[in-house]
């Protein structure tokens, strides 16, 4: 028993906070075993069970059984709480019940909470909680009650009606990409008013939490100077301009094909959606796999990009997407540092977002040529499905439930890592941080 607590102390942040995500895993794959959790007489097998516990805590919403059919109205509510472990974190809602039971917060904790929330300073990161905490629950719950009281016209029944509109609203502010419709949000392709919601839910979700708390303090704060930090000037301009590039980019290539004869409200709100829906979330308003492949190449970039750090979402995120930009346009002017909004980037950051994205693409290439070798689809059907199982976002071109058990595998692996996050990985796969003792020569090599 000591030689066990010993381990324990030994691990870094970084390593118990992985532990913590597989002990979440293991729980919900046991909370979905309940006989109760799913219907009588369906065939629910481990591998399957497994899979959707990791796709639940990961947030994205891939999945090998149909939930609908799959999960009793019990089953239901045990894939709501979770969505949770996922989306708000372990560590926060580790943090709440804390909180809540009077427990003090040190040092070892709030490490804990600042590697899994992305954070740079211990200073202010209990307070940080509290707010993601009541920010979420209450969106979860003003989603929940405007959706449910307007699944009144579409159930025969308060009861269905509300349960639909919990689950979405969960769903959504999640970026879980599960659903209990049985067929995504197709049933609401021409209900504009669900769809304004739902997209207004997954923003909220994938956006970040510190840019969420920011505005909060912006709308409420008697200071009329308040000044928003760099982090979330970057991430609100990328995330939304990535909305905006996929918005137009898929109602331009897709207007002769998917889109031709249909009204302008249909190719807006189509095109909408499903870019929005490429931040992380997995809901769809049709079946993706109609669209072109240029269509499906932009989605899988998106994809990939994710959504926002310190957010329920994965991929690379949009500050290390941005930061290469900034980058790359910043060296062809020959420029030696990068200043943006009246600041100036540390070169750690951008060393982070090259290795970042290097890492993640390496980490998907390997996944694509694996299972290229593996499975019997299309090199596009696999590209998505890869794209979207590490940027957390759950779309599909409908092979998930096909894939082999080994092919299941590699998928579990993507959204794990997508959800932890590759700094996470890397640092899970390295040791603890240390300086040089000696420096050799300095030389230079040839680039390009």
């Amino acid at each position: 028993m000591n030689k066990l607590k010993l381990r324990i102390q030994s691990l870094t942040p970084v390593q118990l906070i992985v532990s913590y995500y597989f002990l979440a895993v293991t729980v919900s794959v046991l909370l979905l075993s309940i006989p109760i959790a799913h219907k009588p007489g369906v065939d629910f097998s481990f591998i399957d069970r497994l899979f959707t516990a990791v796709s639940a805590v990961s947030v994205t919403g891939l999945t090998v059984v149909p939930t609908a059919e799959t999960f009793s109205v019990s089953g239901i509510f045990i894939l709501a709480f979770v969505l949770q472990f996922g989306g708000i974190g372990i560590m926060t809602l580790g943090t709440f019940v804390w909180l809540i039971m009077g427990k003090k917060i040190g040092l070892k904790e709030r490490q804990l909470i600042m590697a899994d929330q992305n954070q740079v300073n211990l200073s202010g990161i209990v307070n940080l909680i509290r707010q993601i905490i009541v920010l979420i629950l209450l969106i979860e719950f003003l989603g929940g009650m405007i959706l449910g009281t307007y699944f009144l016209k579409y159930y025969s029944t308060w009861q269905e009606a509300f349960l639909h509109g919990f689950f979405t609203s969960v769903s959504a502010t999640t970026n879980g990409g599960f659903d209990i419709t049985g067929q995504s949000m197709i049933p609401f392709a021409h209900d504009y008013f669900v769809q304004f919601i739902v997209m207004i839910l997954i923003v909220l979700g994938a956006i970040g939490f510190p840019v969420l708390i920011e505005v909060k303090d912006f709308l409420f704060t008697k200071n009329k100077r308040y000044r928003f930090t760099l982090f979330s000037k970057l991430t609100t301009i990328t995330f939304f301009s990535l909305i905006l590039f996929g918005t137009i980019a898929i109602a331009s290539i897709e207007y002769s094909y998917f889109y031709k004869g249909m009204e302008w409200h249909e190719t807006f709100f189509y095109s909408l959606f499903q870019s929005t829906a490429t931040r992380s979330a997995g809901l769809a308003t049709m079946d993706v796999s109609l669209f072109t492949e240029t269509t499906l190449l932009i989605m899988c970039a998106l994809m990939f990009i994710g959504a926002s750090p310190s957010s329920v979402g994965g991929g690379i995120r949009t500050t290390t997407f941005a930061l290469n930009l900034l980058f790359l346009f910043h060296f062809a002017r020959g420029n030696k540092s990068i200043k943006i909004f009246k600041r100036e980037l540390h070169e750690e950051d951008l060393m982070k977002s090259v290795v970042v994205t290097m890492m993640a693409l390496l980490i998907c290439f390997t996944a694509v040529v694996i299972l290229t070798t593996t499975e019997t689809f299309t090199f596009i059907q696999i590209l998505f499905e890869v794209c979207s199982a590490f940027g957390t976002t759950g779309l599909s071109m409908g092979i998930t439930p096909e894939l082999s058990t080994f092919g299941k595998i590699v998928i579990m692996i993507l959204m794990f890592i997508g959800r932890i996050g590759i700094l996470t990985f890397l640092y899970l796969l390295g040791k603890k941080e240390k300086k040089d003792n000696f420096h050799y020569p300095k030389e230079r090599v040839i680039i390009g």
